[in-house]
């Protein structure tokens, strides 16, 4: 699935390809996506500029005069710069013909993806019911050591389910997870409640740490993932530690790395680095 970096990178791709444009028209080819595409989409905002390109967690923010585009990738999707009038992929489902041709389309292969329409003038943007809940943005400065520990103090789930389940911080999904939780020592299968103030300080910095580098390296090399301009990250290549490389040699210690399924995802990690330490109970 796109990751926070992911998404950043093409957040970023389609501000520079067409912020300041008018839409001079909205292509829809597939209206099936997770929901469906609402069919007034194109009437209500062709002939209007792209005023802004933002980013909550894992959806894009398209902001016009009449309202916001709320895009989210799904499992596999991409938004990518095309030639306008190029002949249309498998799985491309929509796209967005701006001026000075400049033409973007959403490529989706399992349509997991949506696209939803908010009205201006409605309640505010981030009290979208798929916005209103999620965590703290982990490269913002709402996002610390203390806010880490404070979010999981009541949480009997493992550590990475917790990272992964967004309501404490948004973005660190399965593949960056795991490597910051490699980088911080932690197991995976931790219960999140247990979380160490030393931990929550590693941890931090580890997640940070982790999706800056993944940012510089234009997201990772999934399977399905291209950017805006339609090239694939290379974090794998360089920065991976553990994730998908099980049965081989830890880079730290050299213990075989070990894969274990959590909630329906895979976990990668080191059993030599991350060694799972139950807290003492408590007397008295």
């Amino acid at each position: 699935m796109p990751e926070l970096p992911e998404v950043e990178t093409t957040r970023a791709g389609i501000e520079t390809a067409a912020k300041g444009q008018k839409l001079q028209a909205m292509l829809i080819r597939q209206r099936q996506l997770r929901w469906p595409v609402p069919d007034c989409l194109p009437q209500v905002i062709v002939g209007h500029t792209l005023n802004s390109v933002e980013r909550r967690g894992k959806y894009l923010l398209l902001g016009f005069d009449p309202g916001h585009l709320i895009v989210h990738l799904g499992m596999s999707g991409s938004i990518r710069s095309v030639e306008p009038g190029a002949l249309w992929r498998t799985h491309d489902h929509v796209e967005w013909l701006f001026d000075r041709n400049c033409s973007l389309r959403l490529h989706d292969p399992r349509r997991f993806g949506a696209i939803l329409w908010h009205v201006r003038g409605d309640k505010p943007l981030l009290e979208h019911p798929l916005l209103e809940r999620l965590g703290v943005e982990p490269l913002s400065q709402a996002f610390t050591p203390h806010t880490l520990l404070d979010g999981v103090k009541n949480r009997r789930v493992s550590i990475k389910q917790a990272l992964l389940a967004g309501h404490i911080v948004v973005g660190v999904g399965n593949i960056y997870a795991s490597e910051s939780l490699f980088r911080a020592r932690i197991h995976p299968q931790m219960p999140a409640c247990d979380l160490t103030r030393q931990q929550a300080t590693r941890l931090h910095a580890a997640i940070i740490q982790t999706l800056q580098d993944a940012l510089e390296s234009g997201g990772s090399t999934l399977r399905d993932y291209v950017n805006a301009t339609g090239e694939p990250g290379s974090y794998f290549t360089i920065h991976a530690a553990v994730y998908e490389r099980e049965n081989t040699p830890c880079r730290v210690c050299t213990t075989p790395i070990r894969r274990i399924v959590q909630g329906q995802r895979a976990t990668y990690f080191c059993p030599g680095c991350q060694r799972l330490r139950r807290r003492a109970p408590s007397r008295g």
